[in-house]
Formats: C-alpha cells, sequence, structure tokens
C-alpha cells in the first residue's frame, strides 16, 4: 500500500501542478468573460427561481399525499439539494482543514476563486446537462456522458467519462467519506472505525438501492437541516470573536500572495491544495453536478444552470469560510500532528468546549452520508448509460454503498485522499474538453433566456427547434 500511495502522490503532483490548475482557472475565466459575469449579474435570478421552486416542491408534495398519489419528477430544488449533498460533505470539513494544514491559510483565498470563477463553469456544464437530457422511465437522465455522445458524437469519449466518474464518485470518494464520518466518530466517541464502517454500508446500500427519488426525498431534508445548523454555530463562534476577523482576513490574503511563500516554495503548495480541496468540495467542472441537474424537470436549461451556479456559492462561500474561519480563529492550524477531520474538531473544541467534537461528529455524519447516496447516484446514472445490465447495476450498487464504505473505513487517511484526486484529475480534464467545445450552445441559451426576460416573460421557455442543427440530437424539449 505505502508503494502505491507514493506513486499516485507522484502523479498527482505532476497533473494537478503543472496542467489541470491553469486548466480549470482559464476555463472558468472564459466562462465568466463569455456569460457576461453570469454568475454575479443574475444572483437574484438564481434566488428567485430557487425560492420558486422549493415552494412549489412544498405544495406539490402536499396534493400528493392528499391525493394519496407519488410523483416520480424531480423538482429544480430537489435537484439542487442533491447536488448540494454531495457538494457539501467531507471537502467542507475535513478537505478545509487539509488544505489549510498542508498549504497554510492561503489555500483559502484560492477555494474563494476557484468557487467565484468555477460557478461560470457549473452554470456551463449544468445548462447542457438540462439541453441534452434523455427520458428515463418516469423522470429523466443524462450528464457529460450523454452531452458528449449527443453534442459531440464521440462514443469513446463519453464512455472513458462514464468509467471515470463511476471511479471517482461512486466508489472512491464514497471512501472518503466513509474515512471522514469514522474518524470523527473515533476523536468524539472512541468508537471502533469497523463497526461504523458495518453500519454505514448497512443504511447506505438500504438507501442506494430506493433509487433516485429516494436520494432526492432524503437529500432535501437532510441538507438544509445539516447546512443551516453548521452555518448558525460559525456565525456565533464568528461573532464571539469578531475582533479576530480582521488579522484572519489579513493572514489569508498575505499568506496566499506571501514573500514568504514564494521565497521558499510554498505558493505552489498553497495554490495547489486551495484549488483542488475547493474543487473536491463544489465540483464546478468536474462532471459531476450535471448528472443530477439533468434529473430536474423545468421549462427552459438554463433555470437549472443557474440553481447549480448558486450551489458552488453555497459550498464554497459560505460552508467552507465557515469551516476556515473556525480553524483560523483557534490558531490550531500551526500545530503540525493535526489534519483533517481532528483540526476541525479540536478548532471547534476550543471555541465551544467538549461538545465541539461530538457535534462536528454528528454534523459529519449528515454531511458525509448525505453525499454516499448522492455520489453513488453519480455512477448509477452513467453504467445505465454504458449497459442496461442489472447484474452490473447490482454489483456496482454492492461496491458503492458496501464495500468501498468499508474501504474507507479502514484505509489510511492518506490513501483515501490520493486516490480521488488521482481520479478527479482526469475526470475534470475530460469534462472540461467537453464544455469549452459544446459552450457555443450554453452561450445561445443563455443569451434567449435573457432576451424573454427583456420582453417581460416571467417564466422563459425553451423548444428544441430553437437550435435547428440539434434537433435529431434533442429528445426532450418537444
Amino acid at each position: 500500500m505505502d508503494g502505491l500511495n507514493e506513486w499516485i502522490t507522484q502523479v498527482n503532483d505532476a497533473v494537478w501542478g503543472y496542467v489541470l490548475i491553469f486548466v480549470l482557472v482559464g476555463c472558468g475565466l472564459w466562462f465568466t468573460w463569455r456569460t457576461r459575469f453570469v454568475q454575479f449579474r443574475m444572483v437574484g435570478e438564481m434566488l428567485r427561481l430557487l425560492t420558486e421552486s422549493a415552494v412549489s416542491t412544498v405544495e406539490e408534495q402536499t396534493k400528493e399525499q392528499r391525493a394519496g398519489g407519488k410523483s416520480k419528477h424531480i423538482s429544480s430544488f430537489q435537484a439542487f439539494a442533491v447536488s448540494v449533498a454531495t457538494r457539501v460533505g467531507t471537502g467542507n470539513l475535513a478537505g478545509v482543514a487539509t488544505a489549510i494544514a498542508i498549504g497554510g491559510p492561503g489555500a483559502v483565498f484560492w477555494m474563494w476563486v476557484i468557487a467565484l470563477v468555477g460557478s461560470a463553469t457549473a452554470f456551463i456544464e449544468s445548462t447542457l446537462a438540462q439541453l441534452f437530457k434523455q427520458k428515463h422511465k418516469d423522470s429523466f437522465i443524462g450528464g457529460p456522458a450523454y452531452y458528449i455522445q449527443k453534442g459531440l458524437h464521440q462514443r469513446w469519449m463519453a464512455v472513458t467519462f462514464a468509467i471515470l466518474i463511476t471511479l471517482q464518485f461512486g466508489l472512491s470518494n464514497n471512501s472518503v467519506q466513509a474515512s471522514t464520518i469514522c474518524g470523527a466518530m473515533e476523536e468524539a466517541f472512541g468508537w471502533s472505525p469497523l463497526w461504523v464502517g458495518i453500519f454505514l454500508s448497512l443504511i447506505a446500500l438500504f438507501i442506494v438501492f430506493g433509487g433516485i427519488q429516494r436520494i432526492a426525498q432524503v437529500s432535501s431534508v437532510l441538507v438544509p437541516v445539516m447546512a443551516i445548523g453548521y452555518v448558525v454555530l460559525a456565525i456565533v463562534i464568528i461573532v464571539m470573536n469578531i475582533d479576530l476577523i480582521p488579522q484572519v482576513m489579513k493572514v489569508i490574503v498575505l499568506d496566499a500572495f506571501g514573500i514568504e511563500q514564494i521565497a521558499g516554495g510554498g505558493i505552489g503548495a498553497t495554490i495547489m491544495n486551495g484549488v483542488k480541496r475547493g474543487l473536491f468540495s463544489n465540483e464546478a467542472g468536474e462532471g459531476s453536478a450535471p448528472n443530477v441537474a439533468a434529473t430536474a424537470s423545468t421549462s427552459h436549461p438554463v433555470k437549472q444552470g443557474l440553481i447549480q451556479s448558486l450551489g458552488v456559492f453555497t459550498d464554497t462561500l459560505l460552508v467552507c469560510s465557515c469551516t476556515a474561519f473556525i480553524i483560523l480563529i483557534s490558531g490550531l492550524y500551526r500545530t503540525s500532528e493535526l489534519n483533517g477531520i481532528a483540526l476541525t474538531q479540536s478548532a471547534l473544541q476550543s471555541e465551544v468546549g467538549a461538545v465541539g467534537p461530538i457535534f462536528i461528529a454528528i454534523a459529519i455524519f449528515l454531511f458525509a452520508f448525505s453525499s454516499i447516496i448522492g455520489n453513488y447516484y453519480y455512477g448509477e446514472a452513467n453504467i445505465r448509460f454504458i449497459t442496461s445490465n442489472q447484474t452490473v447495476m447490482t454489483t456496482y450498487r454492492i461496491l458503492s454503498g458496501g464495500v468501498m464504505v468499508m474501504f474507507g473505513a479502514l484505509a489510511s487517511f492518506e490513501l483515501v485522499w490520493n486516490i480521488v484526486d488521482f481520479f478527479m484529475a482526469f475526470l475534470t480534464a475530460c469534462n472540461l474538453i467537453a464544455i469549452v467545445l459544446l459552450s457555443r450552445y450554453a452561450f445561445r441559451l443563455l443569451d434567449d433566456y435573457r432576451q424573454q426576460k427583456r420582453k417581460g416573460i416571467k417564466d422563459p421557455t425553451f423548444h428544441r427547434s430553437q437550435i435547428p442543427e440539434l434537433a435529431d440530437e434533442i429528445e426532450c424539449w418537444e
């Protein structure tokens, strides 16, 4: 295992250090410019769409309960909740702590940068996912594999992406979530990772065999509860230490561009860890969120693109920043032996006492477990793209919800994170190539949406005849 871990580390440093960071940031800047700063100019529209979808979802569910029925459609709000469930997880608590421990406080700044420019990338990929989505039983299915095949007509590339995302999210990513849950439970309660892993595997298998409807229902309840509770606690801590915030901001900015880091070669580690952990957390450009964005039932592809773009802000600028401020206020990031979830737990304990590690253990369970079930769906959607063989699907469910969860519970912290970084690099590169080549369609859709809004149309709609060259490739927009 040590030899494998060392080899993966070398590959990760080469790919992330010299290639992917520049491509990822470059694509984000290009999409930001080309969409005329959509992630900033249309924040109000994002919030309006999300609020309206949440209200309509509650109203629809109430009517269905009274009628004794059950809808099979996934609303925009439910799709947002599932994608945020996978974003808001280990990356927000353990990932941020790891970035600070290895790259210093300046890594937080680069996490913010990748979120600000990456939200435009998230808009492009989710809009494309909606455009090229397909009908699937009672709902929709789609994602990068589908828009690669339909838009670029490259089956081999689509299958490659489907395999990579299954390896990344359905398998290796779930091991990280399980590892973090087990570490938090051991730190707070002294529980054995073996027994925690067995428990996680059993409940994960129960939920993943229930399909996307059950995942959406679980996520739409867990995500608001866990996010609001954690943010409220962080705000209380920040208010209690409000006099330290100017110094914290100064440390973040100076460390991000500091002379000492540049002279010592540490600036590269600061940027690399900030970008890696930022991407792991918000997933903008990775090609994951489009898989669930495609499942939403909406009247225009741009609507879901805007809502998913908001998810990046929610994840990094809000939840990740909460963790960063708690750690930096505590000053424990200077303690070299602390890393990952243990650093977050210790930082919170220093502020609120012995209840801190217990709260984080419960929070990380909710955060990471919702990520496990959301990650599973990404793999399912892409396996269905490759094959409809039920034996393959059943095997995947057992591997994702059972085997890899147990592997994460028992494997070393460094190994599970290195495996995730390895697959994440190649997955992101594959998706970025596709969305750069197909982005012209997302730009046209955004222009159409804005034109309809300028005409006073409150609820813009789209028909596939508006992009005639794709009429034969677009299935759902009749």
